[in-house]
């Protein structure tokens, strides 16, 4: 049995990463009506906006999980309505998931941290989490300065602890999938993929910005300060790279960034998968191809197995 479909009601183990204003109920809903888990974020912090679209997904029947990033919550209003509301999954982040653990199980919700280190995982797994997203430097938003990839973190993490992974962070088709669950992954989580979907409300320059982006077309911010980021390499974070810093006021225009299309307003976060992604489709067409190469290149190792041949 495949653990983390268990616990959250998917049909696919293939997740919906919570990027902040993005990650609501039209590309969620449209990620579990797919067979897959979306997520709606509550990182954008506009607390009345995320109520309604958690309401809206659990008005659907649709399988769908809620992140609450730690660090960025201002008080506990959002962990008291997702405790209220009949959010049966939750991802933690940003911060120590500690004293968010017991009133959420107390609500009868599943609970997994992201984890970009070995040594935060193992305390997550003391405190008595669910599971974990583990969380490659590959990918796009906040990162960890110490940069660890996900095909090193996963093993890492695998080797020392027993509850279900979510792979996170470099992933865009069955390739990936296929690869993080030899890794001893259950699922995975993909955000850049999904952005650059038809269902996606972002506008069509940051769709287009993604898919014409090589692997080397990212960078890593703010490495000398918090928060460290992945973003596009553009004229406006050209500077910021070679500073090391982002400015106070760098994410201002972060929504001109996804709705005006304005890529030079503030950093457009996205991960180095962006270089693997050549179209926008459906999410459906993006769940429906990855699945199919994941078996596809399952039945092919387990034919080498059964062979003991290497090709």
């Amino acid at each position: 049995m495949n653990r983390v479909l268990a616990h959250c009601g998917a049909r696919v183990p293939i997740l919906q990463a919570p990027m902040g204003w993005i990650a609501r109920s039209a590309l969620a809903s449209a990620v579990s009506r797919a067979g897959g888990l979306g997520i709606i974020e509550t990182s954008s912090g506009e607390t009345a906006n995320c109520q309604r679209e958690i309401r809206t997904m659990v008005a659907s029947g649709l399988p769908f999980g809620v992140n609450l990033p730690i660090r960025f919550l201002r008080d506990d209003a959002m962990l008291r309505f997702v405790c209220e509301s009949g959010v049966r999954f939750v991802t933690t982040s940003a911060g120590s998931p500690a004293k968010f653990i017991a009133p959420l199980k107390a609500a009868g919700i599943v609970v997994y941290h992201a984890v970009p280190t070995l040594d935060t995982a193992l305390k997550c797994v003391d405190a008595g989490i669910d599971g974990l997203v583990v969380e490659g430097a590959e990918g796009g938003g906040f990162k960890n300065p110490e940069e660890v990839s996900t095909l090193v973190l996963l093993q890492a993490i695998r080797e020392r602890v027993s509850v279900p992974l979510i792979a996170a962070g470099g992933i865009v088709d069955g390739r990936g999938m296929a690869a993080a669950f030899a890794l001893g992954a259950e699922a995975i989580q993909m955000g850049t993929r999904f952005v650059a979907s038809t269902e996606s409300p972002v506008h069509a320059h940051y769709k287009n910005a993604i898919v014409a982006a090589e692997a080397t077309g990212t960078w890593v911010l703010n490495k000398r300060a918090t928060p460290c980021i992945r973003a596009l390499k553009t004229a406006y974070t050209e500077p910021m790279h070679e500073s090391g810093l982002l400015g106070p006021d760098a994410f201002a225009g972060i929504q001109q960034v996804y709705f005006g299309g304005d890529m030079n307003a503030a950093p457009a976060l996205a991960g180095q998968s962006a270089g693997l992604v050549h179209a926008v489709k459906p999410v459906q067409a993006i769940i429906d191809d990855t699945v199919a190469e994941f078996f596809a290149i399952s039945a092919r190792m387990a034919g080498m197995a059964a062979a003991r041949a290497f090709g």
